[in-house]
């Protein structure tokens, strides 16, 4: 009684959502109430007779995953609303675009800065700058949004090809199931889905964007020194997750707490270290708290047993089919715990296979607003844009994903030169010494 129950209320979660427009209630509101009374429902009426101490232990392990998530984007949106509050990304874009500028190639070069900035560094910080640049160039509302479109899947798609980009594809890394060798095999399709993608949005788009040529705003030195110190907690998040395997957020903390510190020393007079803290209040709390919300949705889902009965697609098709429909799945269910769940469940691929999974669950998210981090954090900075309106290039979005998908095939050949069989007899052989003496033998 209670699984149907938790699902009917997650259900309404989403429908509300979706109706956001028409009921004109905030979805952070929504959210926030059905997963917290989920969980709530969880503790009073346990499933299978489960103790409060193993729903309150698999909480925690909810808990934890929010309070990352909350306290990574807090530092992040705290330096990106620093730097553009002063100035500093708009001074950029000026300087370095032209003139003028055709929205169709606008468009390219938008989706091809998101890609590379989120190979290079986090999922949300990528969004974060690519938001900001857009929005210094004041288009009309509704080219914004097709320009926001964009930017989300392009930066799930960048994230797919190195393990700094998304969680997910450093998950399949450390779990040996693909090789940094093999992501970058991942750079061609994700960047033709990508252009293919800018292409179709770019139709019927004819004008020019104008470059307003504005007196450049005076940066100061300690804005200079931020900015320095913002990008190098980039390359320092992204070297000690890889050497060291130091968390992302510890890093991202240590540079805000940096950056507070040295806008003190450097401006003691101005006072300056008061209004940097403030910056801190001027993040959209909506948005973290619509993330605590879904997440405590998914948790619920993941409690009452649903996010394991998808793995029960690779007992009923090939694994290139259900990595296609997992990829789909993962638009409405948080891809992090749906790849937890297939990588717990032992299922034996070929490489190439997880290739193709972890494009799939990394940009299949893309699908809809609310299935990545990145979709969240647009929807909640472009106004107007909205589940519905985001929902209108749904199309789209599936045509550049299966493009994207179908071009994992070329690495079939790859895959049988380097290792001297196809991925479907490897496949075959791994799983026929999977049993040795009636004792399961780890996966390979």
């Amino acid at each position: 009684m209670v699984t149907p129950l938790i699902l009917t209320l997650i259900a309404v979660a989403f429908l509300l959502i979706v109706i956001e427009d028409i009921i004109h209630v905030n979805k952070a509101k929504t959210t926030l109430f059905f997963g917290t009374l989920c969980w709530i429902i969880l503790f009073i009426s346990p499933i299978h007779g489960q103790s409060p101490e193993t729903i309150q232990h698999q909480l925690d392990h909810n808990i934890l995953e929010i309070a990352t998530l909350w306290l990574f984007l807090m530092a992040a949106m705290t330096f990106v609303a620093y730097l553009n509050s002063k100035g500093f990304i708009q001074n950029i874009v000026h300087k370095i675009m032209p003139n003028q500028i055709s929205e169709r190639k606008l468009m390219f070069l938008i989706g091809g800065f998101a890609f590379l900035f989120s190979s290079i560094s986090d999922n949300i910080t990528a969004t974060l700058i690519s938001l900001a640049v857009v929005m210094s160039l004041k288009l009309d509302p509704k080219k914004l949004i097709k320009y926001a479109t964009l930017i989300v899947f392009s930066v799930n798609s960048g994230g797919v090809s190195l393990i700094t980009g998304d969680v997910t594809t450093l998950m399949i890394f450390l779990d040996e199931k693909v090789t940094i060798a093999n992501l970058l095999l991942l750079i061609a399709p994700a960047l033709t889905s990508v252009a293919l993608l800018a292409a179709m949005l770019s139709v019927g788009m004819s004008g020019n964007v104008v470059f307003e040529k504005q007196a450049a705003r005076r940066i100061e030195k300690t804005d200079i020194t931020i900015a320095v110190i913002f990008f190098s907690t980039i390359i320092a998040t992204l070297t000690l997750s890889v050497l060291y395997s130091v968390p992302p957020l510890l890093t991202f903390l240590f540079g805000l707490s940096l950056m507070f510190l040295v806008a003190q020393f450097l401006m003691r007079k101005k006072d300056v270290n008061k209004k940097i803290i403030d910056y801190i209040r001027e993040i959209e709390y909506d948005t973290l708290l619509f993330f605590v919300g879904v997440l405590l949705l998914v948790g619920a889902l993941k409690e009452v047993g649903m996010l394991a009965k998808f793995t029960h697609l690779y007992e009923l098709m090939a694994p290139e089919y259900a990595n296609y429909l997992m990829g789909l799945l993962s638009a409405a269910v948080d891809n992090v715990p749906l790849t937890a769940a297939l990588l717990k469940a032992d299922i034996v691929m070929s490489p190439q296979q997880w290739l193709s999974f972890t494009y799939a669950t990394g940009v299949g998210g893309s699908m809809l607003i609310i299935g990545s981090a990145a979709g969240i954090v647009t929807m909640s900075k472009v106004k107007g844009l909205s589940f519905a309106r985001y929902g209108k290039y749904f199309l789209l979005l599936l045509i550049a994903y299966s493009v994207g998908y179908s071009s994992t095939s070329p690495m079939l050949n790859h895959y049988k030169e380097v290792y001297g069989v196809s991925p479907q007899d490897d496949r075959k052989n791994r799983n026929s010494f999977r049993v040795t003496d009636g004792s399961c033998l780890p996966s390979v």
